[in-house]
C-alpha cells in the first residue's frame, strides 16, 4: 500500500516532547519499549519525555520514521520574534529557549486526505485534492471517507448516518466490535461492524434492514474507524 504524505505541525520545538508523551500513552508503551522503537537508550528518551533536551528538526523526522510514521513530517511554524529579540545584537540565536508548554500538544495537528469509495478498489492514491485536519495521531496510514448510504444508520445506539465523514486508520488491527472498512473478494469495500459468533467473523450493518454476512476467505480489512465527524 502506498503511503499518503501528511504533516504534523509543531509550533515550537518543545512540542516534540509532548508529542512523544502522547505517542507513548496512546500506544501503551513502557519507556524501554519506546526507546527500542526509537533506537535509543532509556536515558536519552527520558530527557525528551522530561523536556530537558530538545532534538533538532532533522532528528525529529528521523525518529518519526523509526516509529513507522514515515508519512508524517515535522515542521516549525513561523512566529513573531519578541521585541527584545529584534533589538538584541545577533549572535546566531534569538535568545534563550522558550520553556516547555504543558498544553503544547494541543497545537499539534494532522492532515489526512479525503478519499472516495472508488479509491478503495485498488491501491490508495498518493495524492488527494481535499484534506481534513484532526488531532488524532495515527498508528498507520489514515484517510477520510464520506458515508454514502444508510446501512450504518441505526434506530438507536451507535449510528453512522449517511453524509458523516469517518477517519480510517490502516495501522490498527480489526477486532470484533470495531467499525471497519472491509472488502470481500470480488466486491466493493463496505463500512460494517466486525462481530464474531461461534468462532466465525461476520460483517454486521447497524441498520437492521441490511443483512449480516460472513467474512469470506480472503476478506480484506482496509482499516478501523477511529473518528466520526458530521459535515454541514
Amino acid at each position: 500500500m502506498k503511503r499518503l504524505i501528511q504533516s504534523v505541525l509543531l509550533p515550537l520545538m518543545e512540542n516534540w516532547n509532548a508529542f512523544l508523551k502522547r505517542y507513548k500513552r496512546e500506544h501503551n508503551l513502557s519507556q524501554l519499549k519506546l526507546a527500542e522503537r526509537l533506537g535509543m537508550t532509556q536515558g536519552g528518551v527520558g530527557h525528551w519525555l522530561r523536556g530537558t533536551r530538545r532534538p533538532t528538526l532533522i532528528t525529529i523526522n528521523e525518529k518519526l520514521e523509526k516509529l513507522g510514521l514515515v508519512y508524517l513530517e515535522a515542521q516549525v511554524m513561523v512566529v513573531e520574534r519578541e521585541v527584545n529579540d529584534l533589538t538584541r545584537e545577533s549572535r546566531g540565536t534569538y535568545g534563550p529557549a522558550r520553556p516547555l508548554s504543558v498544553e503544547a500538544l494541543r497545537y499539534a495537528s494532522f492532515r489526512f486526505p479525503v478519499l472516495s469509495w472508488a479509491d478503495l478498489q485498488g491501491p490508495l492514491p498518493e495524492k488527494s485534492d481535499l484534506h481534513e485536519q484532526t488531532d488524532y495521531m495515527p498508528a498507520g496510514n489514515a484517510f477520510w471517507l464520506a458515508v454514502e448510504n444508510d446501512s450504518m444508520n441505526a434506530a438507536s445506539g451507535k449510528s453512522v448516518p449517511e453524509g458523516m465523514r469517518i477517519l480510517i486508520d490502516t495501522g490498527l488491527e480489526a477486532q470484533p466490535g470495531k467499525l471497519v472498512i472491509a472488502r470481500q473478494p470480488g466486491r466493493l469495500a463496505v463500512l460494517r461492524q466486525l462481530i464474531e459468533e461461534g468462532g466465525e467473523r461476520m460483517l454486521k450493518p447497524l441498520n437492521t434492514r441490511y443483512p449480516t454476512v460472513l467474512c469470506e476467505p480472503g476478506c480484506e480489512f482496509l482499516g478501523v474507524v477511529v473518528r466520526v465527524h458530521g459535515t454541514f
